[in-house]
């Protein structure tokens, strides 16, 4: 390798010479061996859990049939770059309380604001604990990689993935890769450690934090609801089959008994929620006690704590305009300033442009269409999304008046580079082809390790819930 290259220039052309030769040993792979592999994935995808409910019918989630490769190197820096992210996304409802500013670009309904103020403690300051899925689009392939990370919006409560990202990797490393490395013996893949393990260790490490080493743990949702992915459950029995105390409940099936939080006949020790504070609330407006969950809140027994419910897309805006620098420390400015995306909450107002310069927001979002993308600040699951470039002038002005009407509810964002892979696609009378899909990345960082959630779709909004499908993204070891 020519001794000119930057450290980084080495890294992009390994990675380049891994995709391309994970490409050509798929490529060399015979016809029927790929049909094989059509059949045999979705077949071994079910048996792993991997499916999504649809408005009450089952269905297996798509798996690309070719993985991603990532190497060892370029996954530290994504992990060093998710934690440092994460951590500042923490430190949010310190930031509310204590910041009018910050208030204004991460609104809090009423209701939320009096549970914050009645149920964050000092001490929650110091020891809570937020499990998330931070999402970004990357060109793992590129020579300058590091530029091509951008991180689009972050997701702290619930996020999908922790038994989809290994259950995935397994499907593909059981079934794909060995076809593979019967072509290209000397391709080297493997599974990133097990997210389940890596949540895991972090949930009992709150559970020291907190005084209640080994206790119960309990993972809440919607439990009798038929839309949404089948994790909870394959969790539970995960953890269940290796010796934790862990079990599946439905947040109002939770109550009071001498001072402790109960689920049946089972002391509730710490609380794994994917219900926003939103849908606690609602539950209490429909007449459902919320005791229970009041008193895990305020004894920080509840994972993600209320730093979860400040995933709006407009905290990027604290993170990328130069009014809240203090917040954040040199080194967390100078990494977050490379990779966040320009955001603003879309109202009418002035404020800096990604250049730095003072301008009209609205005025500015009018005239710069095609390198922005309207989203709401809340939502999830690509709901609602508007790109710039792939919409029309009256749409947009449309979009832009909307959000001007609806205060703190809408954000804008630089639009990401969007980065095509090419994947094989077998259809129903077995013919194959190469067709180009758009891929996000969501990064899940633990302290321990980083998982990491590949999705793929041809539309340019990419989302498992609107029909993508989920790519398996493998550490590679490139030889000499």
């Amino acid at each position: 390798m020519d001794a000119s290259l930057s450290a980084a220039d080495a890294q992009g052309l390994k990675a380049l010479s891994l995709d391309s030769r994970l490409r050509r040993a798929f490529f060399d792979l015979s016809a029927s061996t790929i049909w094989e592999l059509a059949e045999a994935v979705p077949q071994h995808a079910r048996r792993c859990g991997l499916t999504y409910w649809r408005e009450g019918k089952e269905e297996v989630i798509n798996i690309f049939l070719r993985p991603a490769g990532v190497l060892a190197e370029q996954m530290n820096y994504f992990h060093a770059v998710s934690i440092t992210l994460q951590e500042a996304l923490k430190r949010m409802p310190d930031l509310y309380l204590e910041n009018a500013a910050v208030r204004e670009i991460v609104p809090l309904s009423p209701e939320e604001e009096t549970w914050l103020r009645a149920l964050w403690t000092p001490a929650h300051r110091n020891a809570h604990c937020v499990f998330g899925r931070l999402d970004a689009m990357v060109d793992f392939t590129s020579p300058t990689w590091k530029d091509t990370l951008a991180f689009i919006e972050p997701n702290l409560v619930g996020v999908g993935g922790i038994s989809l990202i290994p259950n995935t990797e397994r499907v593909v490393m059981e079934v794909v890769v060995p076809a593979l490395q019967r072509v290209a013996p000397d391709l080297h893949l493997e599974a990133h450690a097990d997210l389940r393990e890596l949540f895991m260790r972090e949930l009992q490490d709150h559970l020291e934090r907190i005084g209640r080493p080994g206790g119960n743990i309990v993972l809440a949702d919607a439990k009798y609801s038929s839309d949404g992915p089948a994790e909870f459950e394959t969790l539970c029995r995960y953890y269940t089959e290796r010796g934790y105390n862990v079990f599946y409940a439905d947040p109002a099936e939770l109550y009071l008994r001498d001072d402790e939080v109960w689920y049946e006949d089972k002391r509730v020790d710490l609380l794994y929620r994917d219900y926003a504070l939103a849908d606690f609330l609602y539950i209490g407006e429909e007449g459902g006690d919320v005791e229970a969950i009041r008193l895990l809140f305020k004894r920080n027994q509840v994972v993600s704590s209320l730093a979860g419910d400040f995933d709006h897309k407009s905290t990027f805006e604290l993170l990328t305009d130069a009014r809240f620098g203090a917040c954040f420390t040199p080194g967390e400015r100078r990494l977050l300033r490379r990779h966040v995306l320009w955001t603003r909450v879309l109202t009418e107002r002035k404020t800096a442009d990604p250049n730095g310069e003072e301008v009209d927001l609205p005025e500015y979002v009018r005239a710069n269409r095609e390198s922005l993308v309207i989203k709401p600040n809340r939502s999830y699951g690509g709901d609602r999304v508007l790109i710039g470039p792939a919409s029309g002038d009256a749409e947009w002005d449309n979009a832009i008046n909307h959000a001007l009407a609806e205060p703190g509810e809408w954000v804008v964002q630089r639009l990401a580079r969007m980065i095509a892979y090419e994947f094989p696609v077998v259809d129903p009378d077995r013919t194959i082809s190469v067709q180009p899909f758009y891929m996000v990345v969501g990064f899940a960082p633990t302290k321990y390790g980083t998982g990491v959630l590949g999705r793929a779709s041809q539309k340019q909004v990419v989302n498992v819930a609107q029909r993508g499908g989920m790519c398996a993204v493998l550490v590679g070891r490139h030889s000499a």
